[in-house]
Parts: structure tokens; C-alpha cells; sequence
């Protein structure tokens, strides 16, 4: 595994670490101002939007769902300062008192390096309702 494999399955584990924690500043961090999300259902949107929708669902602490999952690296590859990953997800969120809601499925994400680190800058994510 070359370094840069390496930082990005760090960068993975980091976001995935930082998302159980309810830690949105180090998610951000990880993803490049330029960034663009697209999941099923939705138009394209940034990283503002990301941040939004991440706060707005976290809002009121004793009210946001605990989140963990797992991820699985199906592919990874590194192309000068580009990278792209084909990743599949488990999410689990359990609002406080309620049933945990599992969505699964596949993502392709591109990263770019600058500066000296990776940061995402594409992601397509088609996870949904687990069966």
C-alpha cells in the first residue's frame, strides 16, 4: 500500500470516527470548499449544504439520533494528486427511545490532494432503507 492508499484509509476511518462522535468540524475539514454530494432523489448540492443538513440533523443534541456504522473499501486508486474509491456502507441511526433505521449501499468518491493532503471532492452515494 503506497502512503497515499494510506492517508485516504485514514481519512475514511477519521470521518467515520468523527461522525460517531457528532464531531462535524473534523468531518468538514475532510471535504474541499469545491466539494459537490449527489445521493438518489436529490439535485447535486456543496459542501454548505452538507454542512446544513448536518447541522440541522444534529440540532439539539438530546434529540439527534446516535449514528454507527461500518464501510467496507471494495476499491482504491491513486492517480497523481486525483484518487477515486469505491466504498460500501452500513449506517445505523437510532433516535433516542426509537428503532435503529439501517440504510446500506455503494459509494464512488473522488479525492484530490493539495497542499499536501487528501480531501474529498466528489461523492455519489446510493445508500438507502436497508431490507
Amino acid at each position: 500500500m503506497t502512503e497515499d492508499e494510506h492517508a485516504i484509509r485514514e481519512l475514511v476511518e477519521n470521518w467515520f470516527v468523527s461522525s460517531r462522535r457528532g464531531d462535524l468540524a473534523t468531518v468538514l475539514d475532510l471535504i474541499a470548499d469545491d466539494a459537490i454530494f449527489m445521493v438518489a432523489g436529490k439535485p447535486p448540492f456543496d459542501k454548505a449544504a452538507f454542512a446544513a443538513a448536518s447541522r440541522e440533523a444534529n440540532a439539539g443534541a438530546e434529540h439527534a439520533p446516535k449514528v454507527d456504522g461500518r464501510y467496507r473499501i471494495d476499491e482504491l486508486r491513486v492517480i497523481g494528486d486525483w484518487a477515486y474509491m469505491r466504498n460500501f456502507l452500513e449506517i445505523d441511526a437510532t433516535p433516542p427511545g426509537g428503532e435503529t433505521i439501517r440504510r446500506s449501499g455503494h459509494t464512488l468518491t473522488i479525492f484530490r490532494k493539495a497542499g499536501g493532503r487528501w480531501q474529498l471532492v466528489r461523492d455519489a452515494n446510493l445508500v438507502t432503507l436497508a431490507h
